[in-house]
């Protein structure tokens, strides 16, 4: 697993975020002000130069009034559409070749 903030099932997560805030028609700017951030700071997370954490995952959730059980389910979702599998099991056979 990858640690850097540019990983593909980062980004979905960010979008899965980003999707939500938009349905729920909050600006950055109100985001910021529920989670008592600066608007940087909610748009340096989306765009992945500021890598968020579990705790903020659900801060981020609640501060939108969305579950954050919600947001995790639909991350899963799409991630499962995504082929997460075939790109798991490509980097264990890189792995393996390169032993």
């Amino acid at each position: 697993m990858t640690g850097s903030t540019h990983n593909s099932d980062y980004r979905l997560l960010l979008g899965v975020l980003r999707d939500a805030r938009q349905r729920q028609g909050v600006s950055q700017v109100e985001l910021a002000s529920r989670l008592g951030n600066t608007q940087t700071f909610v748009s340096k997370c989306e765009r992945g130069e500021r890598r968020i954490d579990f705790v903020e995952f659900v801060e981020f959730a609640e501060a939108l009034g969305v579950p954050p059980e919600t947001l995790l389910a639909d991350y899963l979702g799409q991630r499962s559409n995504s082929g997460f599998k075939d790109r798991k099991a490509a980097r264990r056979g890189k792995t393996r070749k390169g032993m």
